[in-house]
């Protein structure tokens, strides 16, 4: 687990991103992958930055990425999670709801997460027993709000449209049992904004490792809650369907979620 002078030398080196994200835009070469699946050369340059700086960091630490292949994981080993871009298509629309993502992972469970959003300037981070943050603010999910008065963020599977028949008429079920909903295109930010009571749940199906490790942490630290859609323990080192929320609507959303 990273002592205090560790994180903070980890945080500066994730706001050092801005001035590269902004710097690489102006080039907009964009890849695309996939159906609604697109990499930036500003993903590549994050990568590389963040990558190179931590080996020096830390040396024994290997990265997953989003950018690159991540083979022959073991559990019970040390990961840096990294997104470079939560929010690719956002950045390519300049949406300003993207962020850098990065987490530690190690020996089965996230104890560092920081999650960076450089448009607004906006920086969550935690680090497991220590509470989460905005900007240096403590920050707590809001208990206060009952299911009927949730506001619920969704993730579409944009990349996986086979999914739709049966993902929309399930939001729709969920929509009429609460408040309203939000899709912001970024999971990592959206787990952030139910840590900090600005939404109060979120789902969405086969996200992979780097678009929740850091957000996940983030969320538990400011109390709330996460897990699979039958409220199983993330497994971090692989996809997984995402159901976050607050604690006192966590069972209404798990129960919504299996039908």
């Amino acid at each position: 687990m990273l002592n205090e002078h560790e994180q903070k030398e980890v945080i500066s080196l994730v706001k050092k991103t801005k001035d590269l994200i902004f710097r690489e835009m102006e080039a907009a070469k964009v890849t695309v992958k996939g159906a609604a699946d697109y990499v930036t050369n500003v993903d590549f340059a994050v990568q590389e930055f963040l990558k190179k700086e931590l080996d020096v960091l830390f040396p024994d630490i290997r990265m997953i990425a989003e950018e690159k292949e991540n083979k022959n994981l073991s559990p019970d080993a040390s990961y840096w999670i990294l997104d470079p871009i939560d929010g690719t298509t956002n950045l390519i629309h300049h949406y300003g709801l993207s962020a850098v993502a990065l987490a530690l992972y190690e020996h089965g469970e996230i104890t560092f997460g920081a999650v960076y959003n450089p448009f607004h300037e906006e920086l969550f981070y935690a680090s497991r027993g220590n509470g989460a943050f905005l900007n240096g603010e403590k920050i707590h999910v809001n208990n206060q709000i009952g299911l009927v008065d949730a506001v619920v963020s969704y993730g579409s599977a944009p990349y996986e449209k086979d999914r739709a028949d049966k993902l929309f008429p399930l939001f729709y079920r969920i929509f009429k049992s609460v408040a309203d909903f939000r899709r912001t295109g970024s999971a990592e930010l959206d787990l952030c904004y139910v840590a900090c009571g600005r939404q109060h749940a979120f789902i969405e199906q086969n996200l992979k490792p780097w678009d929740y490790a850091a957000g996940s942490l983030i969320l538990t630290e400011a109390g709330g809650v996460i897990s699979d859609w039958e409220g199983k323990t993330l497994p971090y080192l692989r996809n997984s369907d995402i159901a976050a929320s607050t604690k006192t609507i966590a069972e209404h959303v798990i129960k919504m979620l299996q039908g």
